[in-house]
């Protein structure tokens, strides 16, 4: 599922493809997808302009020139293309905008993701469910610390909470907690200030790191796109069961905590 590396990634990269863009048609080939009659959806987006392209946590919003906005979240396998032509028939994507300028935003693999049409209204409401982003500079080292002394769960599970903070999924969480050196099943609460501040740059490092180098998405967002997916390779534990760890050559464990995946550097990673 995209993380705030990919997120940030797509929002970077669009703003200055979007920003001030009409748009001419919407086709909507999976109705479930939008959140209203897809011919009444279809009929809303004509003509209406995308100002600019916002992201909160793994959502992106696109606001549109009537104060509504489009919210976006990927899910588990969602994507997004943009060009001239779709790198796939058209029948494959559950939602395309096609803009003025006869290039297309095409949103694939959306079987759990959505794309609605919300007002402003809505939109902050349900944003406001959402903990702090991880570079808000209010949230300090300090005010990191008070947030994890307030989570009665394991690290993993309070870094993939989106009430917690806003944008960490299985995957980051996992890098996080290996370049800070802490097992992802520790307790959140029982950290030390030191280990604390330890996982705040950690999480500040790893999230940085992964979207200058485009996430770890394997579709290319354009037809020129050679950065999209590039922290896919340079992953340290995440997905990598049995392979030797990078730094102590110890097998990577894989187990399982609160039905997610969780992988880790038994020796690198001990449990607090």
């Amino acid at each position: 599922m995209p993380e705030y590396p990919e997120m940030e990634h797509y929002r970077t990269r669009l703003s200055p493809l979007l920003g001030g863009r009409k748009i001419a048609k919407a086709t909507v080939n999976r109705a479930a997808t939008v959140n209203e009659p897809a011919d009444e959806f279809a009929a809303a987006l004509a003509e209406r302009t995308i100002l600019f392209v916002e992201r909160r946590g793994k959502h992106l919003l696109f606001h549109l020139d009537d104060g509504n906005r489009l919210l976006l979240h990927l899910m588990l396998g969602g994507w997004m293309a943009y060009g001239e032509e779709g790198p796939k028939p058209d029948s494959h994507f559950q939602v395309i905008l096609t803009f003025d300028d006869g290039h297309s935003l095409y949103f694939g693999g959306l079987r759990l993701g959505y794309l609605h049409r919300i007002s402003a209204k809505t939109a902050l409401e349900r944003m406001k469910e959402l903990g702090p982003e991880p570079f808000d500079p209010r949230l300090t080292p300090e005010a990191f610390r008070k947030l994890l002394a307030s989570k009665r769960s394991r690290l993993k599970s309070a870094l993939t909470d989106q009430h917690f903070i806003a944008g960490i999924g299985n995957c980051y969480s996992d890098e996080i907690c290996f370049e800070a050196k802490l097992h992802p099943a520790s307790a959140a609460n029982k950290l030390s200030e030191e280990q604390a501040e330890r996982l705040y740059r950690a999480m500040h490092k790893v999230l940085s790191e992964a979207k200058e180098a485009g996430g770890y998405m394997e579709h290319p967002l354009t037809p020129d796109d050679r950065l999209t997916g590039g922290y896919n390779e340079r992953c340290l534990v995440y997905d990598r069961p049995d392979e030797p760890c990078d730094v102590c050559g110890t097998p990577i464990r894989q187990e399982t905590l609160g039905g997610r995946k969780m992988f880790y550097c038994p020796n690198c990673q001990r449990e607090a």
